[in-house]
């Protein structure tokens, strides 16, 4: 897992765990807004954790997937390996000599 991609995980659990605080903190207040507002941090909370179970999902059905292809296929997966290979350095190579 890249860099980013962890970062964006620990911020998004730092909001998901201070959101929880905030329901939890604001239990005892009464008044019709702060109600309102805990039940759309609360519908929130569970929308974003239903959409994070189907990315992983998908992103779990898509490498077995692609896994599969790769162990059908193993000759034209290294060729295709091979060729995005050769196309990354060739353009890296131009941009290089440019400067």
């Amino acid at each position: 897992m890249n860099k980013e991609t962890q970062a964006i995980r620990n911020d998004l659990g730092t909001v998901t765990e201070d959101a929880r605080a905030l329901l939890t903190a604001t239990a005892d207040v009464a008044g019709e807004k702060v109600g309102d507002a805990r039940k759309r941090l609360a519908a929130a909370l569970d929308s974003a954790k239903e959409i994070a179970a189907n990315v992983r999902d998908k992103a779990v059905a898509g490498a077995k997937v692609a896994d599969q292809t790769v162990r059908e296929n193993p000759y034209q997966a290294i060729a295709i390996g091979v060729g995005i290979g050769v196309l990354v350095g060739y353009l890296i190579g131009r941009r290089g000599s440019r400067d």
